[in-house]
């Protein structure tokens, strides 16, 4: 099925507790509303929705689901479902919290406490000038705290990028808009819109989804990063598995930032995901400048084993000429 034009449901539609006022955000595959719950005080509300498997017209809040596609949206629900779950589990400070989750009108909502601030995305737009070093190393470091909460719960984000981090008025950064039951749904070759966005996807999101873990979520960190600093997203990781072109972000902004942070920024994004930091730990020490990116225990093996075949090889012509 092609993808739909799906409508809303409508200002002023109760559901359950809640009472919707408006769109936040929308995309092919769920709704995220404005609502207020039963003591009026403001919560987002997102529907699962994908567009290629359901369609709600005419006012109806039920949405139709042909045959041949509702063993699909089934199961997409169920895994909409979980994650709600898995996520509702979670109070972190730097992790979107989930207040509720019900099913209602044969599809998932989550409830999730609202929070006031903008996008990283709408932060890079609308900054004028490059954005401080200081600031991206803290913010980063701050927001990876939250990321490691979820590695720790066995999930993944699967999504990451300037949109889904928001950085609230105070300045602290929240992760938002997990992909994870999108990713399910695709990774069952269910034909759905992007399960990912170009630029910040892992390329074992694309190709060899048996790789996919934790440096998956560092792959889309460091795309993130980049972005911080090209105000655009990198090549994308698909592209650059047939044609690598993606300028360095060591030698784009050579002078200009940090050896160190550029690094940093380089490290996570290797094609190759033994190359990256294999936990947000190791990310976060390099960040903060407890260890050098790639080195001290977290460059890739191959490399720590040839340093030493090196080594050991320097020391047997010194012990010859002597």
């Amino acid at each position: 099925m092609q993808a739909q034009a799906n409508q809303p449901l409508p200002a002023g539609h109760q559901l359950d507790e809640y009472r919707i006022l408006r769109v936040l955000a929308s995309g092919g595959f769920s709704f995220v509303y404005l609502a207020h719950d039963a003591d009026e005080s403001p919560v987002a509300v997102k529907e699962y929705l994908p567009s290629t498997l359901a369609l709600r017209v005419n006012g109806d809040a039920r949405p139709r689901v042909p045959e041949e596609d509702a063993a699909t949206f089934r199961y997409g629900l169920k895994c909409f479902f979980e994650e709600g779950r898995t996520l509702a589990a979670l109070a972190h400070p730097n992790v979107v919290r989930v207040l509720n989750f019900f099913r209602a009108n044969e599809t998932v909502y989550l409830v999730m406490r609202y929070e006031r601030g903008r996008t990283l995305q709408e932060h890079i737009r609308e900054r004028r000038g490059p954005l401080r070093e200081s600031w991206i190393r803290r913010t980063f470091a701050e927001l990876l705290n939250g990321l490691r909460e979820v590695h720790s719960n066995k999930l993944l984000h699967l999504d990451i990028k300037p949109a889904n981090v928001y950085v609230r008025n105070d300045g602290t950064p929240l992760l938002i808009d997990f992909g994870a039951a999108r990713q399910a749904l695709s990774a069952e070759g269910m034909k759905l819109p992007p399960t990912y966005t170009a630029g910040f996807a892992s390329p074992e999101q694309h190709v060899r989804r048996e790789h996919l873990g934790p440096w998956s979520d560092i792959y889309s960190v460091g795309a993130t990063l980049y972005a911080c600093l090209a105000a655009a997203a990198p090549q994308s990781a698909n592209q650059r598995l047939e044609k690598d072109s993606l300028v360095p972000a060591r030698r784009a902004w050579a002078g200009k930032y940090s050896a160190e942070l550029l690094d940093t920024v380089d490290w996570c994004l290797r094609l190759d995901h033994l190359e990256r930091p294999q936990s947000v730990f190791a990310l976060q020490k390099a960040l903060l400048g407890e260890m050098q990116p790639g080195h001290r225990g977290a460059a890739p093996l191959m490399e720590q084993v040839k340093g030493a075949f090196l080594r050991l090889a320097r020391g047997v012509k010194r012990a010859q000429g002597e």
